[in-house]
C-alpha cells in the first residue's frame, strides 16, 4: 500500500494513526501542498479532488480519509476499531459523518484563517469568517462534550475509528485558538487519545 500524504494535514494524520494502531505497513509519498503538487496531472488522475490523503493498494485507489480508515480495518481481521455489529457500526459511522460534515469544516476554516492563510501569503485572517466558524465549532463541540461526559471513548467501551476521526479536529487546537477549557470532557478524552503511541507518532512532526 502507498499513502499519499502531507505532514501538516489533520486528515492525513488520522489515517497514519490508524495504520500505526493496526500495525499495518504502508509506504508514504509526500504531496507537497505548499508547492501545488496536488495539482499535478499524475496525482489528479489518482484523486480528481486533488486532496490528500489518498491510498493506493495495487489497482485500488481510495480517497476520503474516513473511508480509507474503514478500508484499513478490513486489512486486519478481528480488530476492534471498526465493529462488525450493525448497530455499533452505524453508531460509529454517525460520528464519522458528523465529523466530516459539521465539526471538521468549522475547524478547517478556523485553521486556514488563523494558521495557513498567512503561510501562503494570503494576508491576515478574515475575522468575520473566523467568528462564523467559531460559532459553528462551539455549537458542535458542545454536542461532543455532552456526549463524552462520563464516557472514556466516543462509541462503545473502547477505542474506535470514531475517536481517530473526531480527534483529528483537535490536533491544532492551541495554534487555532480553540477554547478547550470550555470543553472539559473533550479535553479529558483528547488527552487520553494523545497518550496512545500511534496517535502521538502520527501527530508529532517526524513521528
Amino acid at each position: 500500500m502507498k499513502l499519499y500524504t502531507f505532514p501538516m494535514s489533520n486528515n492525513a494524520m488520522k489515517v497514519v494513526a490508524v495504520i500505526k494502531q493496526l500495525g499495518l505497513e504502508a509506504d508514504s509519498e509526500l504531496v507537497d501542498l505548499s508547492k501545488g503538487k496536488q495539482l499535478e496531472p499524475g496525482f489528479v488522475k489518482l484523486n480528481p479532488n486533488h486532496m490528500i490523503p489518498t491510498l493506493e493498494d495495487g489497482d485500488f485507489v481510495l480517497w476520503e480519509s474516513n473511508a480509507i480508515m474503514q478500508y484499513l480495518c478490513s486489512k486486519k481481521p478481528g480488530n476492534t476499531l471498526y465493529p462488525s455489529d450493525a448497530r455499533a457500526q452505524c453508531d460509529l459511522n454517525r460520528w464519522m459523518f458528523w465529523q466530516s460534515s459539521h465539526l471538521g469544516p468549522a475547524v478547517g476554516t478556523i485553521q486556514y484563517e488563523r494558521m495557513i492563510k498567512g503561510m501562503l501569503g494570503g494576508g491576515p485572517a478574515d475575522e468575520a469568517v473566523v467568528a462564523a466558524a467559531l460559532e459553528r465549532f462551539n455549537r458542535f463541540a458542545k454536542v461532543l462534550d455532552g456526549h463524552l461526559a462520563g464516557r472514556e471513548w466516543i462509541v462503545g467501551d473502547g477505542l474506535s475509528l470514531a475517536d481517530f476521526s473526531v480527534g483529528s479536529c483537535f490536533v491544532y487546537a492551541g495554534p487555532a485558538g480553540l477554547a478547550m477549557d470550555a470543553l472539559p470532557s473533550v479535553e479529558r478524552w483528547y488527552a487520553k487519545l494523545c497518550a496512545l503511541p500511534a496517535w502521538a507518532a502520527a501527530t508529532t512532526p517526524g513521528g
